[in-house]
């Protein structure tokens, strides 16, 4: 995640005063001392302008972002504001769903921010997922639906949300023919959590199954079957076009674009399906992924978004909902352990933030998600 600017800082929920706010208002649904505190850090988030900007706003940012966290709280005295807030965020979403059907019906590819989850349509999909506007969400849904048709561009029929530039914005270079994103922050992950958890609560669109089906089997396409079984981040153009990729094995376990965040995607999409072969079959490249020694020696951070929180907090998700004979089910007190240790030997991020920082690695370590819900906005949770 890229630094926000200064005046953005109180309304970001990746980095800024909102996702402090969520760990506090986390920690205060089973600690009534902790209101006080968490009130202060609500006031600090509200305190100068909040964005609304269909160009800026997202859930990780602005309105959405604030609404999301007011929501969390499940405290009646911000309702009033959240229902206020709710106006703004259906006036910009309805404003990017009709640009991204514009873009589809020009037959442009698309970019990131379009339709992932930390700056696109499937995060403000998963916020109103989160506070049970289905209306709204149904068109978010469609949307997604016709994400996953082909498109055809420079003689390639590419699928619908193949990016036409690299994951930076990149034209030149190894990204001159744009990319795939894998990932569950930035990539088609994100679309297929959040097609499936609305299917699992019935907020269901014509062809939603059809389009989980057309992502799992992508999935599937670009899993490498190794000795531990790996999803490559990204591709490119030449890597799609040859199947074969630059990098040689897996990635660090992470939430945003490894593993972890993967599996869960699929799982939930699994679970939707009624498929319990699927299922059992991504809850074991988790199980393997934990027991690789080289895929955890690549996670060099204790954060939530790419590094030992995030691993921890989605196995935990993911172990959750597993069949009662995967071997999620026994991994995880190790797992923590490990964690711990980690921690004591290692000096905590100096950023304060949820992606990044202290506030959602302090999140992982509480247990009460399955009573807050707070981390709907990694779309890891029921």
């Amino acid at each position: 995640m890229s630094p926000i600017h200064d005046d953005h800082w109180h309304q970001s929920l990746a980095v800024g005063a909102v996702g402090i706010a969520l760990e506090h208002t986390a920690k205060a649904r089973t600690d009534p001392d902790g209101w006080l505190r968490a009130h202060c850090w609500i006031r600090e988030m509200t305190r100068k302008p909040i964005t609304a900007a269909p160009a800026t706003a997202t859930l990780f940012l602005g309105a959405p972002a604030i609404a999301y966290t007011l929501h969390t709280t499940g405290h009646p005295g911000y309702l009033p504001a959240v229902r206020v807030l709710d106006d703004h965020i259906s006036a910009l979403t309805q404003d990017r769903l009709a640009r991204a059907h514009r873009r589809i019906d020009q037959r442009h590819l698309p970019e990131p921010r379009e339709f992932d989850l930390i700056s696109g349509l499937t995060g403000l999909g998963a916020g109103l997922l989160q506070r049970g506007h289905t209306r709204l969400l149904r068109d978010v849904l469609t949307y997604l639906v016709r994400l996953t048709q082909p498109m055809r561009h420079r003689g390639d029929l590419f699928p619908g949300w193949w990016c036409r530039s690299g994951p930076q914005g990149q034209r030149t270079g190894r990204w001159q023919g744009g990319h795939g994103n894998l990932g569950i922050a930035h990539g088609i992950a994100g679309p297929l959590a959040l097609l499936a958890l609305a299917h699992r609560r019935h907020v269901t669109v014509p062809g939603q199954i059809a389009a989980i089906r057309t992502i799992l089997d992508w999935l599937d396409d670009w899993r490498r079957d190794t000795e531990h079984p790996w999803w490559p981040a990204t591709l490119t153009r030449a890597e799609w076009r040859t199947g074969t990729l630059r990098q040689h094995g897996p990635q660090r376990p992470s939430w945003c674009y490894g593993t972890p965040g993967l599996v869960r995607a699929q799982q939930l999409a699994a679970l939707a399906l009624h498929d319990p072969v699927r299922q059992r079959r991504v809850e074991h490249v988790l199980a393997d992924c934990i027991h690789d020694p080289a895929q955890l020696s690549q996670l060099r951070d204790a954060t939530l978004c790419h590094g030992w929180a995030g691993l921890i907090h989605t196995t935990a998700r993911v172990a959750a909902d597993a069949a009662p004979d995967s071997p999620l089910t026994t991994v995880l007190p190790a797992l923590r352990r490990r964690f711990a240790t980690y921690l004591r030997q290692h000096p905590s991020p100096s950023a304060p933030g949820l992606l990044e920082g202290r506030a959602g690695i302090a999140l992982a370590q509480h247990n009460n998600s399955l009573i807050t819900r707070w981390d709907a906005c990694l779309l890891l949770t029921t």
